[in-house]
This record gives C-alpha cells, structure tokens and sequence, in this order.
C-alpha cells in the first residue's frame, strides 16, 4: 500500500500517488477496468484525469458509480474564457456522471497572453469560482508544464488562493539552476498557504526526437523496474508533494510498486550514474 498525506488544506488523506488519467485517454473499457484493479490493489484514492485526455473522463466514470466516495475526483479545464470554461466544466461533470467534482483545474496555463485572459475577468477562473460557489467544485487547482512554468505558478498564487498547483519534479528538472531556483519558492510559498503540490514527469527519460514510440507517454520513459524506483523514490523522498503516476497503464504497475517501497533517497552517486547511462535530458528547455 502506498501512504498517504493531507492533500494541501483540503482535509483529504490523498495517497502520494495520484493516478494520473492521462494514461486512459486512448484506452478500452476493459483495460481501463484492468487498471482500476492495480489501483485498488495499491489503495490509490485520488484521480486527475481532464476535458482533454480523450476518454479518460468517460473512462473513469464507472469507476465512480461502482466506487462512490472512494476517491478525491481532479479534473480540467483548458479553456480561457468564462463561457467556455463554464461549458466545458458542466460537460466533464455530465461525462463523469457526478455532480460534482472535488477540484477543476486551469489546465497548462503557461502562456502569458492565456494566463492574462483565464485570471481576468470573465476569464475561466471565474467559471471556476462560480462552479465553486454553486457546489458542482470544492477546490481550484492550477496546472503547467515547460521550464517557466514554476515561476508562472508564483504569478497564479499573487493573483488568486489557489488550492493545488501541478507541476514537474525530477532529477533531471532539478538539475537546471534557474528551475530549482523557481520550484523551491513556489515550494515556500505553497508550504506557508498549505497549498497541494502535485508534481510529474518523475520518470521521464527525454523527449523522442524521432525514436521509436514505444510507450503513451508523451516523452520517453524509464522502462526498467530499477530505474523507475530510483526516480520515483528521488521524488517521494521530498516531504510534502504529490507524484502523477505516468501515462501509460503498462508501466504503472512498476511505478506503483517503486512507491509502495519507499524507505529512502537514492543517493546522488545512484542518481548520476543513471543520467549518465540512460543519457538523460530534460523535456523543457
């Protein structure tokens, strides 16, 4: 079993490891069924699926009438505008077949011209909060990737009390000054409002460039079961966060067993050694 923790101010008990429902955009039924049995077997109690993972909402539903209550149910939204966004959060409930949900999410908001228009008036975030004061959302989350994304987290804070931030946290990702730099302050910041981290990308290789596609994720990933437990365990070792799992059902059963023998860190030595190997590069630049 996989421990779990206060997810931020929420008062949920939220395993440290998430299921990331990217994973079943592109999936069947029945293999999306598979995958709650492996969640189950972890006790996995959180799910973070989005309008766009393809069928990843409608995937999960049944899930939800089969399981009520089990589980902390995270969306998102990526639209921008109010009209949209209140669209699109009134359809994710209807493909969830919930009436609510226990956190939308302002999907990837990186881009300054789109971060400036979802925070300001008529933007998303005010879907947000209007979907929160009717009941259909109990908690606002924000969500990024890209190497700026950090500090643009720290923006979103200044602007609104957002209750959750998504972002990356690896090794690798750490490895680049200016990233730590940024991760560390958004950390502080989200440590004083006990705001819930969530982070990704924990066993991303490198991009593609080219090679073969031999997994769903959209980088590619530490396939070895050693390796994954060295990244994965790197990242739980940091008291307080939250890793996504991956996006891709086959692996997760080895990145759900990595988590479920957490005792420690890898040491730096460990953690070298495998950038050097496995010729790691960070997905963002």
């Amino acid at each position: 079993m996989i421990p779990k923790q206060l997810f931020g101010h929420t008062g949920h008990e939220s395993t440290r490891v998430v299921f990331g429902g990217a994973a079943l955009s592109k999936v069947t039924q029945d293999e999306a069924d598979q995958t709650l049995e492996v969640l189950l077997r972890y006790g996995i109690n959180h799910l973070d699926v989005a309008a766009s993972y393809g069928d990843a909402e409608l995937r999960v539903a049944p899930w939800l009438r089969k399981h009520p209550g089990r589980f902390f149910l995270a969306t998102k939204t990526g639209e921008r505008k109010y009209d949209d966004a209140k669209r699109q959060i009134h359809l994710s409930l209807e493909r969830l077949g919930v009436e609510r949900v226990d956190l939308i999410q302002l999907h990837s908001l990186a881009d300054p011209i789109e971060w400036d228009t979802a925070l300001s008036p008529k933007g998303a975030l005010e879907a947000c909060v209007e979907a929160r004061d009717q009941g259909l959302v109990r908690f606002i989350g924000v969500t990024g990737h890209g190497s700026q994304i950090a500090a643009t987290h720290l923006r979103s804070l200044e602007r609104f009390d957002f209750d959750s931030v998504l972002l990356p946290y690896s090794y690798i990702m750490m490895q680049d000054p200016h990233y730590a730099a940024a991760f560390e302050r958004v950390a502080a910041v989200c440590a004083e409002r006990n705001v819930a981290m969530l982070t990704i990308k924990s066993i991303a290789r490198r991009p593609w460039w080219g090679r073969e596609r031999t997994h769903a994720t959209w980088y590619e990933p530490f396939e070895e079961q050693g390796d994954i437990d060295a990244a994965v365990q790197w990242a739980l070792a940091r008291p307080g966060i939250f890793l996504a799992s991956v996006g891709d059902i086959h692996l997760l059963p080895k990145v759900l067993d990595a988590a479920s023998r957490f005792v420690s860190r890898p040491g730096d030595e460990t953690m070298h050694e495998q950038r050097s190997r496995l010729e790691m590069l960070p997905l963002f630049v």
